[in-house]
């Protein structure tokens, strides 16, 4: 049995879902920030943030995250650990992205590896914002969508494009499709991938979501769960909200053994001493 803790994080939005595919998904800083109290006290201990347009289009902007950032910040304190998203959304280059990110300096980013690191100029722009942002304090977690996906990254990592030293990576388990799922099958082709010391953690499509993160908490990894990967509770019915998932999936973590960390624990995991974007230390 695994003892070490697991970090459950919500993604409450992503970049695509609006109220018509779920009147509960929060798209406003108000919205985020009463979606934050409830999922902190369902058992989160981190928040994946995306920010929306008023009609609701994805939307990477550094004024717009400060003002959700805050928003959470006020509703919640420190108690939970709050990382930005770069996502394209298939909306924003690279060099928006980047642009983006550095005008921001965040606690914590998620760069999705394929979006970030494509032919050589990108590579060589995106690999010196990561160096810089990791000398700044920012943690940055790096999203992958296939085994290949990490071999990429090992390599990148390798010849010293981004940061050496042990990483975080998100493993993406299904696609937006109709219908939405995920196969838990697919996991062992990561986790085979995945270099020695390296930190892991699975989010997943669809109502077989539960299953994929009992999975993951089975085997030594971490858990992201909510509306932007999935509506459903495991029973198939819709969740009424994404406290409600991240109910069940800390049961479902806590029924092989681990607990849930805090946020101050998972600040500790990442080695995140100092909030990058207050320059507080914690």
């Amino acid at each position: 049995m695994i003892a070490s803790p697991c970090l459950l994080m919500v993604a409450p939005n992503g970049a695509r879902r609006v109220y018509q595919d779920h009147p509960a998904i929060p798209l406003t800083p108000e919205e985020l920030a009463r979606d934050a109290k409830e999922c902190l006290a369902a058992g989160a201990s981190a928040m994946h943030l995306h920010v929306r347009e008023a009609d609701g289009r994805h939307l990477l902007d550094a004024a717009a995250y400060q003002e959700a950032l805050s928003a959470i910040q006020d509703a919640v304190g420190d108690q939970l650990l709050l990382q930005v998203t770069s996502e394209a959304g298939g909306r924003y280059s690279p060099s928006e992205q980047r642009r983006v990110i550095e005008a921001l300096q965040p606690e914590y980013v998620s760069i999705a590896v394929r979006e970030w690191f494509g032919d050589a100029y990108e590579v060589h722009a995106s690999g010196e914002l990561c160096r810089y942002l990791a000398s700044r304090g920012t943690h940055i977690q790096y999203i992958v969508y296939s085994p290949e996906d990490i071999y990429h990254f090992n390599n990148l990592r390798d010849k010293g494009v981004v940061p050496h030293g042990s990483a975080f990576l998100l493993c993406v388990l299904g696609r937006y499709t109709d219908p939405p799922i995920a196969d838990p099958g697919r996991l062992p082709g990561f986790l085979q991938a995945l270099a020695a010391g390296d930190h892991w953690a699975v989010c997943a499509f669809g109502p077989t979501e539960g299953d994929c993160l009992a999975l993951a908490a089975q085997q030594g990894g971490h858990a992201r769960v909510g509306f932007e990967n999935n509506l459903w509770r495991a029973d198939g019915q819709l969740a009424t909200h994404n406290a409600e998932l991240v109910a069940e999936t800390k049961a479902r973590i806590e029924a092989t053994g681990r607990r849930v960390m805090t946020a101050p624990e998972a600040r500790h995991f990442l080695a995140l001493t100092t909030n990058a974007r207050t320059g507080v230390t914690l």
